[in-house]
Order: C-alpha cells, then structure tokens, then sequence
C-alpha cells in the first residue's frame, strides 16, 4: 500500500493571501457590499467559492452568493490578465521538504479549493506540477471538509487511510482528513492559528516545512 502526502495549496505551499484578498474586494465592492476585512477573508481560504462567499455573507441568498463567485473568478482572471497578480511564492522551506518527503518513498498529493486550471497554473509556474500524483481541486468535489478530495486523492494514489496524511493550514483540512479516517498534520505558517488546527484534530502542527519530513517519518512507525 501507498504513502501518500496530501497537501492543501493556499497557505500550506504557497502564500497566495494577497490575490485572494483583492479579488474578494472587487467581487464585493461589485455588489455594492462592504468589504469584509482581510482577517475575515484570510479564515476562509481553503473553501470553495460559493461556500466561502455564503460564509462571508451570511445574510444573502444562495442565487446571490453564486453571482459573486462569479465575480470573484472574473476579478482574479482580470488580475491575471492584466499582469496584475502579486506573486504566490512558496513558502519557506516547502520545496526542500516535497523533496525530502518524496525521496523517503511519499507519493504526493494536493486538495484545494482551487480551481483545475487556477491550480495547475500555479504549480507550472513553480516547475512543481509533474510532481503531484493526484490534484483533487473544488471543480469536482464538495467545498472542505467533505472528505471527497481525499477519498479520491487516495484511490489513484493506491494508498489506503491509514498511510495517508493530510498536510494543512486549516481547521477545515484537519476536519476533512478526520471525515476521511487519514492522518490530520497542521502547519502553523498558514491561515489558522495552531490553537485552532489542534481544536479540530490535528495529530500534530508543524512550525516550519523542514519538521514536515520528521514527522511524517514518524507516522511511518505508528
């Protein structure tokens, strides 16, 4: 059986808060809404868009919500065509760490609330997109934490969940991978605090990428 390493995309490999901030205000301000503010964006990264625009919103309805996702993509493909993307750089240590967990016999995974084509740009940009065996993106399951990304991660990855980790920056990763019955492992440089990723079952939190090989070596002996 498998070892797999699933890795959620926004705040666990990269930091892409800044993008996803500006085109949440445009998406807002383009239905004459208040903005919400930046901390309140940053907690509901890593849901789908339809979901996290409901929960930002709570008050409108769910026709509503859908248009303003559509804004939203519309505002994040502007940014993008217009060169205007800030940069989504990975984040301190992550590439050693892919290496190293892939060199001890990991296959590696992604699920996100990305979109295919949104998630696929991102890790070409970064030269990593041959390196995933599986990309499980929002396009074709239920928002985080339903467990449907993992379960799918771990079917073509050959893995079963008990040699499967979930490496996340969210209480909602943690939740899905407790939903999935695979091993919950929080990173404390992402969107959640570590206090929150331990409250929804984190087996462990990570502070820096390069603790990621260690302890995932440890799960090996569990």
């Amino acid at each position: 059986m498998n070892r797999l390493a699933v890795f959620d995309c926004d705040g666990t490999l990269v930091d892409s808060q800044a993008n996803i901030c500006r085109a949440m205000e445009e998406c807002f301000s383009a239905a004459r809404l208040d903005p919400p503010s930046r901390d309140d964006i940053r907690r509901i990264v890593g849901l789908s868009l339809v979901p996290a625009i409901a929960a930002l919103h709570p008050t409108g309805e769910h026709k509503q919500h859908e248009e303003m996702a559509e804004g939203y993509k519309s505002a994040f493909f502007a940014m993008r065509s217009n060169g205007a993307l800030d940069p989504e750089p990975l984040f301190d240590g992550i590439r050693q760490a892919l290496d190293a967990v892939e060199a001890a016999g990991w296959l590696l995974g992604v699920a996100t609330g990305k979109s295919d084509r949104g998630l696929r740009l991102l890790l070409e940009h970064h030269g990593l997109f041959d390196r995933f065996v599986t990309l499980q993106t929002a396009d074709r399951h239920p928002s985080k934490p339903h467990p449907s990304m993992l379960w799918m991660a771990i079917a073509e990855g050959g893995a079963a969940p008990e040699t499967t980790a979930m490496i996340g920056d969210t209480s909602f990763d943690m939740e899905m991978a407790h939903a999935a019955g695979t091993h919950a492992v929080g990173v404390a440089w992402g969107y959640h605090t570590p206090h929150e990723l331990h409250a929804a079952g984190a087996g462990q939190v990570v502070a820096h990428a390069s603790a990621l090989p260690r302890y995932l070596a440890h799960l090996e002996s569990l």
